[in-house]
């Protein structure tokens, strides 16, 4: 596209205020906010009638490569990403080989240049036996650490290995806490089970706290940086409101952890509703939305976790754990602000503002001069059901199937360019590499 865009008239949003203004672009960078610009651009859109939003921030996806391409990949799941509204990504290092050191985030970076048409960055994945690895990458969004076994081959459960990852080093950690010990015996007592409502009676709420209440303990005994990942309890948020000033402690929620709940999602979706930890009852939902709302619970992350529906139409037991997700979770959160449970400033604070506020990201998450052109056209009258058949993903179904939703986005645009309009997609730019400070 050309070097200079106008976008006239739109009413742009931060968590803080919205108002009507034209915003211009140059050189990939917003220039101009301003009520009225006289300046003649290259290209103009009227968006009189739409809202501009910073592009969203998902920070939790697993986009399958390498190794598991037949359920994703940095291209589809990148075109899965702009179609939704997010702008940028940040990536599990769970594929096969799994991303434990500086040669796989090397190459992951490549591919990622090569395909996706949003912005990038990944995890590194612990073990107990690469914290050199983990504190010498360079340019990564954060340490992963799983916990519990979840899926793939990454687990640090043992409390020694725990300590000497959180004791050495700064860079954030994120963590998926489940118990190991706790998992493994709740398996044992359910092992044969063909019910898939026994999931989160395996995944239960204990094995949450108690993996919970040890990576609390461990930030506040090193001051290290703690990201708690996809909370899905009551009794977590709980835990958080008495620990959270004591140590620098973020967390995040899934939106079908808020949608969905047991028993009902078990009954309707059988193993689709199947992901890690898992979807539980309303009594949960409602409190992690509050929590929220109270600015307890920090951001929203999708944890798009593709499978194919022929692996997800297996047995409990047989059958992955995970859902997919990037490209509803902004048109599902606009349309609970349409329903009047939240603003849409509240949506831009959770999944643009946030996010960036979280990993220390260089210049996004706001529609300011000098900051990068990522930004998003939303229609809040636009109504459309999510459908099997339909989607972007390479998996293309979603757990909201038939779900009718009101408030969309139109066009989003990446470091100013054009990637996505109305079911088209523009695929002459790509994303780039997001800028963590200090990363």
């Amino acid at each position: 596209m050309s070097k200079s865009l106008i976008i006239r008239q739109a009413t742009v949003v931060s968590s803080k205020d919205s108002f009507v203004a034209d915003v211009l672009i140059r050189n990939n960078k917003f220039e101009k906010i301003e009520p009225s610009i006289s300046h003649t651009a290259g290209e103009e859109i009227d968006a009189r009638g739409l809202h501009l939003i910073p592009g969203v921030l998902d920070p939790q996806v697993h986009f399958r490569e390498p190794g598991m391409t037949w359920k994703e990949d940095l291209e589809t799941g990148s075109k899965a990403a702009a179609s939704g509204g997010v702008t940028s990504f940040f990536e599990m290092p769970n594929t096969s080989p799994a991303t434990i050191n500086a040669e796989a985030i090397k190459a992951k970076k490549d591919l990622a240049k090569e395909k996706s048409l949003v912005n990038f960055n990944f995890f590194i994945g612990a073990t107990p036996y690469n914290i050199d690895e983990l504190n010498s990458v360079s340019n990564v969004c954060g340490i992963k650490i799983f916990m519990g076994s979840s899926t793939g081959d990454l687990l640090v459960h043992d409390s020694s290995d725990l300590e000497r990852i959180f004791s050495n080093g700064t860079r954030l950690i994120a963590v998926h806490a489940e118990d190991e010990e706790r998992l493994r015996q709740n398996t044992e007592k359910y092992a044969g089970t063909k019910d898939v409502a026994d999931h989160m009676k395996i995944r239960d709420v204990e094995t949450a706290v108690l993996a919970t209440r040890k990576a609390i303990s461990l930030s506040h005994r090193f001051q290290r940086r703690l990201h708690i990942l996809h909370m899905t309890t009551g009794d977590e948020v709980d835990i958080l409101a008495t620990a959270k000033h004591l140590a620098p402690i973020t967390a995040e929620v899934c939106v079908q952890h808020f949608l969905l709940h047991a028993p009902e999602v078990y009954k309707k979706l059988g193993t689709l509703a199947q992901m890690n930890p898992p979807l539980r009852e309303e009594s949960h939902g409602k409190k992690l939305w509050k929590a929220l709302q109270d600015g307890l619970i920090d951001c929203i992350a999708t944890d798009h976790a593709p499978h194919t529906l022929e692996e997800k139409d297996q047995p409990y037991g047989k059958a992955p754990s995970g859902m997919p997700g990037v490209e509803t979770s902004l048109p599902l959160m606009l349309n609970r602000a349409n329903q009047g449970l939240c603003s849409l400033q509240d949506v831009v604070k959770w999944m643009c503002e946030n996010p960036v506020k979280i990993y220390n990201v260089e210049n996004k998450g706001y529609i300011l001069p000098h900051y990068d052109a990522d930004f998003v056209l939303v229609d809040m009258k636009k109504t459309k059901t999510i459908q099997n058949g339909s989607l972007h993903t390479k998996v293309n179904w979603s757990p909201y199937n038939g779900w009718e939703t009101q408030g969309w986005p139109v066009m989003t645009f990446v470091n100013g360019n054009l990637v996505f309009r109305e079911g088209d997609f523009f695929t002459d730019k790509k994303g780039k590499e997001v800028k963590i400070k200090n990363g």
